[in-house]
């Protein structure tokens, strides 16, 4: 690329930093500058041509859907997610898009949110790891990835202007760590910033979030594209760091920022900066079109979908034998929900149902009944009896429950957790009959299983599974795939469970982040509260046993977990060795009980064991310190368990780590109590003071009481006999130098 912002006049640079249409950068045909094409397409592309619209109301190209983001979530594989975006890479060329939107790596913060569907998970170091191997494998194939949407943006409701208002620790330990990690080991060729505002200010104009955060702390060099429709102020949102507005403003927004720069509102080197990175995206355009073996790519699709399922519950049903007589219940059946509503939606290249999968395997023979009605065009109760009795002549019947696309999408959220009323109805009916039953669910968000659960004789949770989830699920059921999905998130027994339901949605254009740290199974464990199914958990068809745990510190903030995993059953699997650490005990700051540092997922063969080996690196160990500006390792134990999920702990081993050496600086506003604890100025403090009213309100007893007042209320009383110039040269002793 020859062509530089200093080239080009201030009205064509106010046109390269907003789109034209709703897919495409500006060009300049006279200056070699070409558009680049951006499409929709975390889990398959939703490309269109001329005449296309960023609401998903009109047609878009055929693309393979892949099971969408809750489902790669819950692989817990990067080579897993690494093959669908590998698999896009390749679509994106043929249908010449040059940029994918996605992966969407926002936290679940609440199971309500109606685009859950789209993100990995509820922990920020799964989202991380698995949305940095999406990037880094889309972009080895030559096409540009965006992270979205940066940042907090964990709602639907209210989300053009509502302000996620949250403290900077929650921000730097939760809800910014799987952006960070992407920025940091794929370099996305752009980030998408959020509707939302965060503290009141709206994220396409944060210039802390968007220069000073992601481009000074965390290294980013690329473009910083917004959410379409996210800017209202484009001037404010380019001087913040936004590189390229989106859509295009059908030629209004060129004259603002022209204007804006001729009376100094924008700098002509602000608007500049943003048009380099702009120009840059020229790299990722590829002008070479190429073909797809749509079958291939569904055969991957399939794949896929069945090491992404999670068996939550088996007692003894599953596998199916193909000798069994099966009663096939639920509409999702023979018309599967298979992917989310609104801006990701894709128009798939074939479906898969269950019921035609079911077919080909089902030698006993099989029957079908949907009962109950997606439109409400049929009466439930007739179609509930009709299943019964169909369940009543089977050995197993296979219901089908989960949530539609009316009940779940981008733009609303959830009221409810709950099944629909009509299905929890039917589950418990056909289980009644005596006859074994497993239940399949299809579903964007985790949905609550009580009120039949204790019922049924298993579930598989297929959350939503792709184009090909229909032959997924018959490959589960049936044993030709072993489940070896693990829940990326927390299915609670009450949505109430979920502190952030106090908060959520909040209201008068705000949502306060009252939870704090407590998001998800960081909440369930440190505050006692009992899921129905923990995250991580999730079961096989074999057993693995965990064995020969060492952990060993490599240096004062890090260590190395060894450990060997054996498949002692008698089918081949697939196992997820989970690594969380408990800091509970160490340092000043609330943590939560423990928090997933480190996984792998190793594949077995029946009676085969591998070692493994996973790295804790210094952040496994630190928190954010608001005070110190920084990523602190207290001196201490920490306690480095072995999970099967994320309330089981196998094997724990406590390491001693130095740590850093933090000491705080004491001010007149330091209580009494950090005075006399301070690791400098607490051994010396009574004798570099030299009073007797000091020494008595020190005793322990009197401490207790009066501790928390500040040391500035001690020293006036002390005035008299002590000068300031003392205390001021206490206070020296514990700053920083340099």
């Amino acid at each position: 690329m020859n062509v530089r912002a200093q080239d080009l006049t201030t009205e064509q640079k106010s046109h390269l930093v907003t789109g034209v249409g709703p897919w495409n950068t500006f060009a300049i045909a006279e200056r070699g500058i070409e558009t680049v094409k951006l499409s929709d397409g975390p889990h398959g592309l939703r490309a269109q041509g001329a005449g296309g619209d960023n609401f998903a109301l009109t047609p878009s190209e055929e693309s393979t859907c892949f099971p969408p983001a809750v489902a790669l979530g819950s692989s817990w594989d990067s080579s897993v997610v690494a093959r669908v975006a590998r698999a896009i890479a390749r679509e994106a060329r043929m249908l010449g898009v040059d940029i994918v939107l996605g992966p969407g790596v926002n936290i679940k913060r609440s199971p309500l949110c109606g685009r859950n569907f789209e993100y990995l998970s509820e922990d920020p170091l799964l989202s991380g790891v698995l949305g940095a191997a999406y990037v880094n494998s889309l972009q080895a194939h030559g096409v540009g990835a965006s992270v979205k949407h940066f940042a907090v943006n964990n709602q639907e409701t209210d989300r053009m202007r509502v302000s996620a208002d949250v403290d900077e620790r929650t921000l730097r330990e939760i809800y910014l760590p799987a952006f960070e990690r992407i920025v940091q080991e794929a370099q996305p060729a752009t980030v998408m910033c959020s509707y939302n505002k965060i503290n009141g200010v709206f994220s396409s104009q944060n210039r802390w979030l968007l220069t000073d955060l992601l481009r000074g702390e965390w290294g980013y060099n690329g473009a910083v594209i917004s959410d379409w429709g996210a800017v209202h102020d484009t001037p404010a949102a380019v001087a913040a760091g936004l590189d390229l507005e989106m859509p295009g403003t059908e030629g209004r927004t060129p004259p603002i920022v022209a204007e804006a720069v001729a009376v100094g509102a924008l700098s002509e080197v602000e608007l500049n900066t943003a048009v380099d990175r702009v120009l840059n995206l020229s790299e990722w355009r590829d002008v070479e079109r190429v073909s797809v073996d749509f079958d291939e790519h569904h055969a991957l699709a399939r794949q896929v979908a069945s090491e992404c399922a999670v068996l939550l519950k088996n007692d003894g049903v599953l596998p199916l034998e193909p000798s069994a007589r099966v009663a096939v219940i639920g509409e999702f059946a023979r018309a599967p929900r298979f992917q989310g509503g609104g801006s990701s939606h894709v128009r798939a290249t074939r479906i898969d149902s269950f019921l035609d999968a079911v077919a080909e395997v089902a030698e006993g023979g099989f029957g079908f009944e949907p009962g109950y009605s997606l439109d409400g065009s049929e009466s439930d109760a007739a179609l509930r009896d009709a299943a019964v009795a169909l369940a009543a002549s089977a050995e197993v019947a296979v219901i089908f429950a989960g949530l539609s696309e009316a009940e779940e999408s981008e733009g609303f959220d959830r009221e409810t957790i709950e099944l629909p009323a009509a299905q929890g109805d039917l589950i418990r009916s056909v289980a009644a009959t005596g006859v074994k039953t497993v239940v399949v669910l299809s579903n964007g968000g985790v949905v609550a299983l009580e009120g039949w659960h204790d019922d049924v004789d298993a579930i598989l949770e297929g959350f939503l599974l792709g184009q090909a989830g229909g032959s997924a699920i018959s490959d589960l059921l049936y044993g030709v795939v072993n489940p070896s999905g693990k829940l990326a998130e927390t299915i609670p027994y009450r949505v109430e469970d979920h502190p952030s339901t106090v908060n959520f949605p909040g209201e008068r254009g705000h949502v306060l982040y009252g939870e704090r740290l407590h998001v998800g199974y960081r909440a369930f464990t440190t505050l006692g509260r009992t899921p129905r199914y923990p995250f991580g958990h999730g079961l096989s068809y074999t057993t693995f046993e965990t064995s020969a745990i060492s952990v060993q510190a490599t240096s004062a903030d890090t260590a190395i977990v060894r450990l060997t995993v054996t498949n002692t059953g008698e089918r081949d699997g697939a196992h997820v060795v989970q690594i969380y650490v408990g800091a509970t005990g160490v340092g000043e700051v609330q943590r939560p009980l423990r928090e997933l540092r480190a996984f792998k997922k190793v594949m077995l063969a029946a009676g085969a064991s591998t070692q493994v080996e996973l790295a804790l690196d210094r952040r496994a160990f630190a928190y954010w310190d608001v005070e110190q500006g920084e990523w602190v390792v207290t001196p201490g134990s920490y306690a480095v368990q072995i999970g099967a999920d994320s309330e089981t702990v196998i094997a724990e081993h406590p390491i001693e780590l130095t740590g850093d050496d933090t000491v705080r600086e004491l001010t007149l506003w330091s209580t009494l109590a950090e005075w006399v604890e301070h690791p400098i100025i607490g051994p010396v403090l009574l004798d570099e003071v030299d009073s007797d009213r000091l020494r008595l309100v020190t005793q322990p007893h009197i401490l207790r009481g009066i501790g928390t007042l500040p040391m500035e209320k001690i020293a006036n009383t002390l005035r008299d006999s002590v000068p300031p110039e003392t205390f001021e040269r206490l206070m020296a002793r514990t700053r920083r130098q340099g």
